[in-house]
């Protein structure tokens, strides 16, 4: 078969869904041309202004007259200020350090032509693959779903074996091969191992992460040269084992010094091409909308924070996406009404006199023709719609935290000290780090050639030792998959966190722990996105555990008759009238909320918030009567060409969600779009994430004192943890932020506190049940991120995971990849 046995699968899912995404093989073929042709006019357009125009003719420095006769009036043409070819060749040459521009532009666009040829010889096997292996035609591709593309990949696996380790493919697999070093740059950024956060003296608490700095991130873990992959599916060997991790560190820091000089002498040719590039690519919407600079977008630390572990590119934009608008409604209700004054004031004068400018014109076109008239009128336009940007709606409203609680539907993560301070300017400055004004963008990526050499050689080599004992720590080998990072299993017991419905589940050191509910509300994310995946045992628990809790808050609303109207979903599916619908469930729940809880105490309208979560969540069983319990998901999808709705069912005991098609349901005959199908799968999400906060929330006021922890530099010594807990009797303890949000205290903050479980990085043959590891209460002491040792005894590390040629440490079932 053509497709037996494909050698780099990473390389081939991930084409597969860039396809997608990209709209078929001729949209990227055209796009590819455009940025090739793209370079070539930035290059050339800017040697032909540098070298090529008489700015003295065309600022009318200089006299030029065409007309035989003296008295006739000048008239300047464009062509004029253009010098002849032979006067511009000759600039050219004689100007050494353009010509070196100019050289490095050309061998960096033959190697931009080259690796476009070689990948559209790629994607022309990726474009037969779709029409004659999953018969999806390159027309109609865009109306397909991923999750659909994704179901007839794994039937083509047991047609065609394109993975020859595995008999079956999971949806699992192919997100493990798609995002494999994602997921360890999500896991990075959320254990706050990457310097990307830092203290300045009069900026406070600030974030940079650029696109180079990310560029120079993934360069040096994994894929430049001598990086800690030997290829794209298997770390090294020698990362693998505890025994060399100093030298190995050592070699890490100087290879990321090197690269931090490099960084240094390609600085000017990246920081000319960054600026040439903003200037082309924003100067024309600056003229026409001047107020888009005013504008916000998700910053590239907010796309890393918020991401979940296994989320393809487009989910993640999807999802941000619908957060948009509330957040931006959020960020304006910080308006300084001092700010606004001002600004109103300005914009009078300045409109006074566009306006007396703009009448004159009017009167008499030749008003125009007056020295800096036009420029004059320019920057005025320009001047109000920026002084615009600064005047509130007049009718707006503030409600910081119903605003908040419609963006956490949406991003699902949020530290838990924003919630109850949606009104202070603090909450609003770190939500700032995630929502970022474009302008902000714009001068980070500016900056980028300059700072990213400083972070690298200053910031990151200290951690250089931290970064090898990652990797080895949270690295696992997966049938038929390779090394992968071991949070992107989405395992509650390795990587669950008590205080998000873990307790009793998992068996994670705070080492181990996944912050802000990463693995939970993953695993939800995932579950609901792929409804056909059977979770692993543990992770089955956990969904079970909060299937009954939703039953038990959602009976809970319906004593105290305070849910939502009965089957509220389900009649805005029958309408089906507008693509916001499945959202206006998530309006009422929070609209609800802040209603009827607005004479209740704190702690009532936490509990009230909770049950109408719940009550949503039940909502999803618009028959109550025909709940069939499931072992988890499965997956609606299209048969053939026509969209054809399949069986789905939502959490087992919270009935079968709006998805499913039952014989007594009339609001499900007939066909619908598989694109509404995933509208109400994001919706259910949504509820999902708000009603595990709430329950977070629950948890950290009834038992403050066991999430007291700060992570703190992986190079700072640790103390005793007698002080620790001296400290912790010591008062009351505040509810905790975020770790990806520390905070200063006037007191030294917690200790990491945890054993890493012997055999953790064990090979992962199937879903197997080590069974519970009963552990003592020991004081511990503080070891560099390589794992942690009680006091009085030596240290001991994970075992190490096996060589590749090691194969007769394998069990039986291990097959190497």
């Amino acid at each position: 078969a053509p497709w037996h046995h494909i050698e780099n699968l990473d390389l081939f899912f991930s084409r597969i869904s860039f396809c997608r995404a990209g709209n078929g093989f001729t949209c990227m073929l055209i796009g590819e041309i455009f940025e090739l042709m793209q370079f070539i006019f930035v290059v050339a357009f800017t040697t032909f202004l540098i070298s090529c125009v008489d700015y003295d003719i065309l600022f009318a420095n200089k006299a030029l007259n065409h007309s035989q006769h003296p008295t006739e009036p000048i008239k300047v043409t464009l062509p004029d200020a253009f010098l002849p070819p032979n006067v511009c060749s000759a600039r050219i040459q004689a100007n050494s350090f353009l010509i070196c521009i100019l050289v490095i532009a050309g061998v960096f666009w033959i190697h931009r032509l080259v690796k476009f040829i070689y990948n559209i010889c790629c994607y022309w096997e990726i474009h037969s693959f779709y029409i004659n292996a999953l018969k999806i035609p390159m027309s109609t591709l865009p109306y397909y779903t991923w999750q659909e593309v994704q179901a007839r990949i794994v039937q083509i696996q047991k047609e065609h074996q394109i993975c020859i380790h595995k008999k079956e493919l999971t949806e699992l697999d192919i997100y493990h091969r798609i995002l494999r070093f994602k997921n360890y740059m999500v896991a990075m950024v959320n254990k706050s191992l990457l310097p990307i956060r830092f203290r300045l003296p009069l900026l406070g608490d600030t974030v940079f992460y650029t696109r180079g700095l990310k560029y120079n991130f993934e360069l040096i873990f994994f894929w430049g040269p001598g990086s800690l992959f030997e290829n794209e599916w298997s770390l090294k060997a020698e990362y693998k084992r505890a025994g060399n991790r100093l030298e190995l560190a050592e070699k890490l820091s100087t290879r990321i010094l090197w690269i931090g000089i490099a960084n240094f002498l390609l600085c000017p040719l990246i920081l000319i091409w960054q600026i040439l590039y903003a200037f082309f690519s924003y100067t024309e919407i600056l003229k026409r909308e001047p107020g888009s600079l005013g504008a916000r977008c998700w910053s590239l630390y907010g796309r890393c924070y918020l991401r979940h572990f296994n989320e393809l590119d487009h989910e993640l934009h999807s999802r941000l996406s619908k957060g948009y608008k509330p957040a931006s409604k959020y960020m304006n209700c910080f308006i300084s009404p001092l700010l606004t004054i001002v600004a109103k004031n300005v914009a009078f004068f300045a409109g006074s006199i566009l306006a007396v400018l703009i009448a004159l014109t009017i009167y008499d076109e030749d008003v125009l023709a007056v020295e800096h008239v036009l420029t004059t009128v320019t920057l005025l336009g320009v001047g109000i719609t920026v002084c615009r940007s600064f005047i509130p709606d007049q009718h707006l409203v503030f409600c910081p935290e119903q605003l908040l609680r419609v963006i956490l539907a949406h991003i699902h993560y949020m530290p838990d000290h924003w919630q109850g301070n949606a009104h202070r300017y603090e909450t609003r400055d770190e939500f700032a780090q995630l929502f970022q004004y474009k302008a902000v963008f714009i001068l980070e990526e500016l900056l980028s050639p300059i700072i990213t050499p400083l972070i690298l050689i200053i910031c990151l080599r200290p951690k250089s030792l931290d970064i090898v004992d990652f990797f080895r720590n949270f690295t696992v080998e997966v049938v038929g998959v390779g090394d992968t990072c071991s949070f992107a299993q989405m395992d509650v017991r390795q990587h669950g966190h008590p205080a998000w419905m873990s307790a009793g589940k998992t068996e994670a050191s705070i080492y181990q722990q996944a912050e802000d509910g990463k693995t939970e509300l993953s695993l939800m994310h995932f579950a609901i996105t792929n409804p056909k995946w059977q979770p692993p045992r543990e992770s089955t628990a956990f969904i079970g555990f909060l299937k009954e809790r939703v039953h038990r808050d959602s009976s809970v609303a319906l004593a105290q008759q305070a849910v939502l109207p009965e089957n509220a979903l389900f009649s805005s599916i029958q309408s089906l009238q507008s693509e916001s619908e499945p959202h206006s469930l998530i309006a009422n729940v929070i609209a609800g909320s802040s209603a009827l809880g607005f004479h209740m105490s704190r702690d009532g309208q936490a509990s009230r918030h909770l049950s109408e979560v719940a009550s949503a969540l039940r909502s999803f069983s618009p028959l109550q009567s025909a709940q069939q319990p499931s072992s988890g998901f499965q997956a609606s999808g299209r048969d053939g060409e026509g969209a054809q709705p399949r069986g789905t069912s939502a959490m087992t005991a919270s009935g079968a969600d709006a998805r499913t098609v039952s014989s007594g349901s009339s609001a499900w005959e007939g066909q619908l779009q598989s694109m509404i199908l995933s509208e109400y799968a994001s919706t259910e999400m949504s509820l999902h994430a708000l009603y595990m906060h709430e329950l977070h929330k629950q948890h950290a006021q009834l038992e403050p004192e066991r999430h007291t922890w700060h992570r703190r530099e992986s190079d700072e010594s640790g103390e005793s943890a007698h002080e620790e807990l001296d400290a912790q009797r010591g008062g009351s303890v505040p509810i905790p932020r975020s770790a990806s949000y520390p905070f200063s205290s006037p007191r030294q903050p917690a200790e990491e506190t945890a054993t890493l479980q012997t055999g953790f990085q064990r090979r992962y043959g199937g879903i197997t049940d080590p069974g519970t590891v009963h552990r003592a209460p020991s004081h511990f002491s503080r070891l560099p991120l390589g794992g942690w040792a009680e006091d009085g005894q030596s240290v001991r590390h994970p075992e190490p995971v096996p060589e590749e040629s090691s194969e007769d440490e394998l069990p039986p079932q291990i097959h190497k990849v």
